[in-house]
């Protein structure tokens, strides 16, 4: 029996992640590059990208993780695709999930072709490659993070000149202090150097030169 993406909706899932992460909650939802699960345990919508679903099948859930009437989508669209998730996420307060077993919540406030900026309260301005995104969870409206007053939170990136991909917005960075992937490792932490031909120079503060493949950075932050 042939079985599509379209007949699982309504039904109980699990689906694993890149990385080993796994999700259960039930699907909502399946578009052109994304799939819609609502995770009744913690009471959110994620938003997937299918190009990092490693597998996905339909199961019975534990009494907290199944949810007959899920509540109402903060993101309301009817062609679902990751960009248009994005799009309606726009000024929303989301966590968005890349990689070292850690999520970023922010504000989105701009979305170009490959890359999108994030606000945050701790992190300033990032900028976050589409192409890593495991997982986004619009958060509940007029949730405000870390229990902040609207008036304390600036949701507007700091003046700077956006560009369309993300290679060309990296290279206006050339010559400035960078934080890569949050700074998970000293080597990721350091003076851009110059970028091109899908790559990118760094000099460490122990003046280490490193060269990274452009296409496995997940987020860029100035200091």
């Amino acid at each position: 029996m042939l079985i599509d993406l379209v007949d699982l909706i309504g039904k109980d899932i699990e689906v694993e992640i890149s990385g080993g992460k796994l999700h259960k909650g039930t699907l909502l939802d399946s578009g052109l590059d994304i799939i819609v699960v609502y995770d009744a345990k913690n009471h959110s919508y994620l938003y997937i990208p299918f190009t990092h679903v490693q597998r996905l099948k339909e199961t019975i859930l534990d009494e907290e993780y199944s949810s007959t009437e899920p509540p109402s989508n903060p993101i309301d669209t009817d062609v679902i695709s990751f960009r248009k998730a994005l799009t309606y996420a726009k000024g929303m307060f989301v966590q968005v999930y890349v990689s070292s077993n850690k999520s970023v919540y922010g504000y989105v406030t701009s979305i170009m072709n490959d890359y999108f900026v994030l606000q945050s309260p701790v992190y300033k301005t990032l900028f976050i490659s589409m192409n890593h995104v495991k997982w986004l969870i619009p958060c509940p409206p007029k949730t405000t993070p870390y229990s902040l007053k609207s008036e304390n939170i600036d949701m507007m990136p700091k003046a700077a000149p956006i560009s369309r991909s993300f290679d060309e917005q990296l290279k206006k960075f050339e010559n400035q202090l960078v934080i890569i992937d949050g700074g998970d490792h000293n080597e990721k932490v350091g003076l851009l150097q110059k970028i091109g031909n899908n790559k990118i120079t760094l000099i460490t503060a122990e003046s280490e030169v490193v060269i990274r493949n452009l296409e496995h950075i997940k987020t860029v932050q100035l200091t």
